[in-house]
């Protein structure tokens, strides 16, 4: 019997098992949605396959009933942690007039839904960061006890909303994390050739902050650093940069060809440090994830896949006439 990590953390079994079922249902809805694009059916994907430990172990990390998350386009894991189902990642693919994100109005990846407080996202990437630190200063001054985390990869960190974002998050002490999953890709430019600094986490002095470098590819050491920066906000200590060394096992995206830029020898490297064969083997390690659990589990999440895929292909489009709502005339 391997040694148990997660109690120490305050996380019980069943805690660790729920989020070993949030990066296979977040993997598998991801790769129904490339097989999906690939049948000409949804027209766009933007993958968080190798991401989920950093997600999920950041989701896990916060208080999910008040707490207030900005994320990126890859942030699969983080939304179903924080509610969205796999029926509404699905709508959302598909462009369904059900879409909670956006009504089908926006490419899938673009997260949004008041009722599980997830800030509405943009297309230009990087201002989630601002807007976080938004809803953080309105935490301070409005004095709620709720913490704002925004994340982003490592390419967005050279955008000037990060800095500016940091910066007034330092100087005003806000209640906002964020989390850089940094997967050394910048679309196709590997990390030395974008940052010259010894990696994204030094950054942090900069902005009177700490930096917190972690595996990425550990869900519980990232809920370890996540959690910390909550109290640390939580107690008025202010914002905390925390980079999760990760790996993308795709291509930026379903128009991408990653085998312009990455070696296949360099992909199977990256596959060796899979989060979910790790995490599935620290449990299988302890006695949590037994050949028949593990067995329910995919079959459980298989049929949920399932069932989401013909409810969203056999849902309505939006209506021509709704084609201006939202849509703002001078």
């Amino acid at each position: 019997m391997g040694e148990n990590k997660h109690s120490s953390l305050g996380l019980r079994d069943k805690d660790v098992v729920e989020m070993y079922k949030t990066m296979i249902l977040a993997r598998k809805i991801d790769e129904r949605m490339w097989l999906l694009n690939r049948a000409g059916k949804i027209p766009f994907v933007i993958s968080c396959q190798g991401q989920e430990a950093a997600q999920v172990g950041t989701a896990f990390a916060l208080d999910r009933d008040v707490d207030y998350i900005a994320p990126y386009y890859r942030d699969m894991g983080i939304v179903l942690a924080f509610g969205m189902t796999t029926k509404d990642l699905m709508l959302s693919g598909f462009a369904k007039a059900e879409d909670p994100n956006s009504g089908g109005r926006q490419m899938p990846g673009h997260f949004g839904q008041k009722k599980n407080r997830i800030i509405t996202g943009s297309s230009p990437v990087t201002t989630q960061v601002p807007h976080a630190v938004g809803f953080a200063l309105a935490a301070k001054l409005k004095q709620q006890n709720f913490v704002t985390l925004t994340t982003l990869g490592d390419g967005s960190t050279n955008q000037g909303d990060f800095h500016e974002g940091l910066n007034f998050a330092g100087v005003h002490k806000l209640p906002v994390i964020t989390v850089v999953q940094n997967n050394q890709l910048a679309i196709s430019v590997p990390f030395e050739k974008q940052i010259a600094s010894e990696n994204i986490a030094v950054r942090a002095k900069s902005y009177g902050m700490p930096g917190i470098l972690v595996d990425g590819n550990n869900p519980l050491e990232v809920y370890r650093a996540v959690k910390e920066a909550r109290e640390r906000a939580i107690n008025g200590e202010g914002p905390t940069l925390i980079e999760a060394l990760t790996v993308r096992l795709t291509a930026h995206s379903s128009d991408d060809n990653d085998r312009s830029y990455r070696t296949k020898e360099q992909l199977e490297e990256a596959k060796k440090n899979d989060c979910i064969g790790s995490f599935s083997a620290y449990l299988q390690d302890i006695g949590l994830l037994t050949p028949s659990l593990e067995k329910e589990i995919n079959d459980e999440i298989n049929a949920e896949v399932n069932e989401a895929t013909d409810y969203a292909e056999q849902a309505a489009f939006a209506p021509n006439s709704t084609l201006l709502d939202y849509v703002y005339e001078k």
